[in-house]
């Protein structure tokens, strides 16, 4: 069953996005979710997935504020009304 779930967009992929923060989809898990965002907003799913078609090391997924990583990673279900949220890692570290 599809869920319907809102997604918030960062603001480096906002120009994907038509410049919005965040944007409605359409899927069961994070894997479909992907290929939903990529259908609405071709180019998208290169900035999130890597050549492997694995979720790319800096980008992070929280689904309803829980980290996808602890979660089923790219399985994790969704229901309607979840709330994703695609944060990429903050490079850097303290000198």
């Amino acid at each position: 069953m599809m869920a319907k779930v809102k997604v918030r967009i960062p603001a480096p992929l906002q120009k994907i996005t038509q410049n919005k923060p965040e944007v409605t989809a359409e899927a069961e898990n994070i894997k479909e979710l992907i290929l939903d965002l990529e259908k609405q907003f071709p180019g998208i799913k290169d900035r999130l997935l890597d050549e492997s078609g694995k979720i790319r090391r800096f980008i992070n997924f929280y689904v309803n504020d829980e980290d996808i990583r602890f979660l089923n990673q790219d399985e994790t279900q969704l229901v309607d009304g979840s709330e994703v949220s695609i944060i990429p890692a903050i490079a850097g570290g303290v000198k």
